[in-house]
């Protein structure tokens, strides 16, 4: 059994993804990160970044005791390995797949969320909406940078990393699919082999069924004042605010 730390978002899916993908039984607990639950003694623990997904697979191989994994690319990648899929064996085959994991995570994902940020949620936090034009140009610029390279890379491969679908299309198809909804669609017209591969992706039957986990977290309803210090926990993190948790959770042990 795998217990799965998750929220339903870009990164969570990820994971979900993937051990729905490899067939694997696991045991989801959810991880709210706008409540402050990453923040808790007995999740930074396991993942000191205080950032979900992480992982504890209590029959890791070999019969060790219990292991616990943070940062999405190192679960997929132990993932991979536990079950001899989505990675391949020839050293050359599987740092083809590797590098483009290593892309994403450096990549794709980091811009797309700074993207995000700036166009839809800073404007809730500063007072100048003006301020924030720089920051909207820089990162949906790079965004779109980062697209080019997907859609070249996918014009001569059926797939990231080669001929076979593995793990460097599981862990950047779920940002990758919301780049319609950053660009507004537009963007699907200028990267036609990206969609090509977007689409291919979405209609694998485990893909969407990770999608979907959790789907009902994080929607009930709640007062401006509610979202307000949601957005506050989320997007005002200091290494002051967090020093006292990760202190209990080193006293903790």
């Amino acid at each position: 059994m795998i217990d799965l730390y998750y929220w339903p978002t870009p990164n969570g899916w990820k994971v979900s993804i993937m051990l729905e993908e490899c067939g694997l039984e696991y045991k989801l607990i959810p991880v709210d990160i706008g409540g402050g639950d990453q923040f808790k003694p007995e999740f930074l623990r396991l993942s000191p970044n205080n950032r979900m997904p992480a992982i504890v697979d209590h029959a890791p191989p070999g019969g060790s005791a219990p292991l616990g994994i943070f940062e999405s690319g190192a679960i997929l990648e132990y993932l991979a390995e536990k079950t001899n899929r989505f990675l391949p064996a020839e050293i050359a085959d599987k740092y083809k797949v590797l590098q483009w994991v290593h892309w994403q995570m450096a990549n794709l994902g980091p811009m797309m969320g700074n993207a995000n940020h700036f166009k839809n949620y800073a404007k809730n936090l500063v007072d100048d909406p003006h301020q924030l034009d720089y920051g909207i140009r820089r990162f949906a610029g790079e965004v779109d940078r980062l697209a080019g390279v997907m859609d070249a890379q996918l014009s001569a491969n059926q797939y990231l990393g080669g001929a076979e679908y593995t793990i460097a299309d599981i862990i950047t198809w779920p940002w990758a699919f919301l780049l319609g909804r950053l660009n507004e669609d537009k963007i699907w017209e200028e990267y036609p082999h990206l969609k090509r591969w977007v689409d291919e992706v979405a209609a694998r039957p485990m893909v969407q069924k990770g999608r979907a986990v959790g789907g009902e977290l994080g929607k009930e309803q709640r007062t401006e004042e509610e979202e307000r210090i949601r957005r506050e926990i989320l997007f005002n993190q200091t290494n002051a605010k967090v020093r006292k948790a990760r202190e209990e959770a080193a006293k903790a042990g």
